[in-house]
C-alpha cells in the first residue's frame, strides 16, 4: 500500500490545479483519474463547442462577403469533418497541455485511465486493478455530467455529450433547456442549417442572466429563425415516427406535439458521485452533489472537494479558484474561504453573451441605490464598420460608492468586453476611473468606455484630476 500525505481524485482543471497547488506547499501527492485527463471542458465541453462555433462564424461571416467585395460560393457543411475537426482538436489540446508530463515533472503520482476507483474506509482508496492507496486528505475533484430526463422515450435522446457521435447533421432539431448549454447547441446548429425549436420552463432564455441578456438573446434567436417557446409546464414524452421523432410537451393546461429529426435535452448537470463508495468515507451526498462549507470541506473533515462535483460554480475558471483553495486547506488547514464575488462567464452563441457581477434586479435589492447605463452595438463605431450593431452593453453601478457592479452584454466579442468590466471590478475601480481608460479605436470593448461614461453623465460628477485621486475622495 503506497502512502501520500494528499490524493486528489480527478484530472480536470480543479484536480490538476490542487495537485499542482500541494506539490508547491510540500505535499507528497497523488492523481486519480478514471478515463482521460483534461476533464469534461477539454473533452467534451468548452474545447469542441468552441470549434463548432468557430464553424459557425465563419460560416456566418461568409455570407457578408460580397459587401466586401469579396466574390464568391457561401461554403457548404461537411457535418463529418467538422466532427473530426473537433476530434482532432481536443487530441490537440491534450498534446499542447501534457498534463501528466506537467504533474509527473512536479512530483505528483499520477495514476490516468485507471477505470473506477472507491473508498474502501475513510482513508483508503483501491483502484479497479486491486492496488490500494492511502493518504491523511484528499480533495475530491470527480466532476460532472449532463442530465437525463426521467420521461418516456428518454433512450430516444441525446445530450450535448452525444452530439460528437452524430453521423450526420439533423435537417430539424428540438434543443429542450434554454440554459448556457441549450443555447450553444441551438445556435450551433441553426447556423449549420438544421430548422431548431427551443423549449424552455422558465418564463425567458438564460433566466439566470440579466433580463437585457434574456430578451437581447431571445429576439436574436428568432431573427435567424430559431423557434422560441418558453415557460411550458413539462415535457411528457419522446416517440419515434415514420420521420425521426415526436415529442410532447405540456403548457398552458394543453398537450403540443413537435416534430424533429433529433430531441436533446439540457436540463442541467449532476455530480460523479456514483460508484466511489462515498458513504465509506464518511461524505454526504445531496441531490447529486457533494455539499461543502465554506472552507470546501465535506461532512468529513479531512476530505475537500472542488470544482462541479459541489453543484455550486460550474465553470472552469471557478473549478481553479476553488481547487487552490482547497488544496492549501487540505494542507495547511482549513483557513481559507471561499466566495465567488468577480466571475465573468457567458457562452459562444451568435450573438455572443458575457455576464460579470450582478444584475439589475440583484444590484437594487433592498433599495439599493444604482445607476445603469444601456449603449447599443449601434454606437459602436466598431460594430458598423464590421457590419454587426446587433447587441448591447448593460453597465450597472453603486450610486453611493461609484464602483461597478455588474455588466452584461450581447453581441460580438461580448466575452472580451466584459472581461475588461471584470479587471476593474477585481481593482476596485470608481466608474469614473472606467470612463477615462484610454481604450483602443476601434474596438468592440470600446463600448466600456461609452457605457462608463453615460453613468457618470446620469451620476452628474465631474471626475478629478489624479492627484485628488491619491487622497482617497471618490469624485468631483
Amino acid at each position: 500500500m503506497t502512502t501520500y500525505d494528499l490524493i486528489v481524485i480527478g484530472g480536470g482543471p480543479a484536480g490538476v490545479t490542487a495537485a499542482l497547488r500541494a506539490r508547491e506547499l510540500g505535499a507528497s501527492v497523488a492523481l486519480v483519474e478514471r478515463d482521460r485527463m483534461g476533464g469534461t471542458c477539454t473533452n467534451d465541453g468548452c474545447v469542441p463547442t468552441r470549434v463548432l462555433a468557430k464553424a459557425a462564424r465563419l460560416r456566418r461571416d461568409a455570407e457578408q462577403c460580397s459587401e466586401y467585395g469579396l466574390i464568391g460560393d457561401i461554403p457548404r457543411l461537411d457535418f463529418a469533418r467538422l466532427l473530426n475537426r473537433t476530434q482532432r482538436m481536443v487530441y490537440g489540446i491534450q498534446e499542447k497541455k501534457q498534463l501528466i508530463s506537467h504533474l509527473e515533472g512536479s512530483g505528483v503520482q499520477v495514476h490516468a485511465g485507471v477505470g473506477d476507483s472507491r473508498f474502501i474506509d475513510a482513508n483508503t482508496l483501491e483502484l479497479i486493478d486491486g492496488q490500494t492507496l492511502q493518504a491523511e486528505k484528499f480533495v475530491l475533484c470527480l466532476g460532472g455530467h449532463p442530465r437525463r430526463p426521467a420521461l418516456p422515450g428518454a433512450e430516444l435522446v441525446l445530450t450535448h455529450s452525444d452530439t460528437w457521435s452524430l453521423k450526420q447533421l439533423p435537417r430539424s432539431f428540438i434543443v429542450v433547456g434554454g440554459a448556457a448549454t441549450g443555447c450553444q447547441v441551438a445556435s450551433n446548429f441553426a447556423a449549420f442549417g438544421s430548422e431548431v425549436t427551443i423549449l424552455e420552463r422558465a418564463p425567458h432564455l438564460l433566466a439566470m442572466e440579466d433580463e437585457a441578456v434574456s430578451e437581447e438573446m431571445r429576439e436574436a434567436f428568432e431573427r435567424r429563425g430559431i423557434a422560441v417557446m418558453t415557460g411550458i409546464e413539462a415535457v411528457e414524452r419522446v416517440e419515434k415516427n415514420a420521420h425521426g421523432l415526436n415529442l410532447l410537451y405540456r403548457s398552458d393546461g394543453r398537450e403540443t406535439t413537435l416534430q424533429a429529426e433529433a430531441v436533446l435535452f439540457a436540463i442541467g448537470w449532476v455530480g460523479n458521485v456514483d460508484g466511489l463508495n462515498l458513504e465509506a468515507a464518511g461524505v454526504r451526498v445531496e441531490r447529486g452533489y457533494v455539499p461543502v462549507n465554506e472552507h470546501l470541506q465535506t461532512s468529513a473533515p479531512h476530505i475537500f472537494a472542488a470544482g462541479d462535483i459541489t453543484g455550486r460554480m460550474m465553470l472552469v475558471q471557478s473549478a481553479g479558484y476553488e481547487a487552490r483553495i482547497a488544496a492549501e486547506n487540505a494542507v495547511l488547514g482549513p483557513e481559507l474561504r471561499f466566495e465567488h464575488r468577480i466571475v465573468p462567464h457567458g457562452g459562444f452563441t451568435d450573438p455572443e453573451y458575457g455576464s460579470v457581477g450582478l444584475t439589475e434586479r440583484a444590484a437594487g435589492e433592498g433599495g439599493a441605490q444604482i445607476a445603469v447605463a444601456e449603449v447599443s452595438y449601434a454606437e459602436l463605431d466598431r460594430a458598423v464598420i464590421d457590419g454587426r450593431p446587433e447587441g448591447l452593453l448593460k453597465l450597472i453601478v453603486s450610486q453611493e460608492t461609484h464602483r461597478i457592479l455588474g455588466a452584461h452584454a450581447v453581441g460580438e466579442q461580448a466575452l472580451e468586453i466584459v472581461q475588461i468590466v471584470s479587471a476593474g471590478m477585481a481593482a476596485d475601480m470608481w466608474v469614473e476611473q472606467l470612463a477615462e481608460m484610454e481604450l483602443a479605436y476601434p474596438t468592440f470593448t470600446a463600448i466600456v468606455g461609452l457605457a462608463a461614461r453615460k453613468v457618470v453623465h446620469q451620476l452628474g460628477v465631474v471626475p478629478l484630476a489624479p492627484e485628488w485621486r491619491a487622497g482617497g475622495r471618490p469624485r468631483g
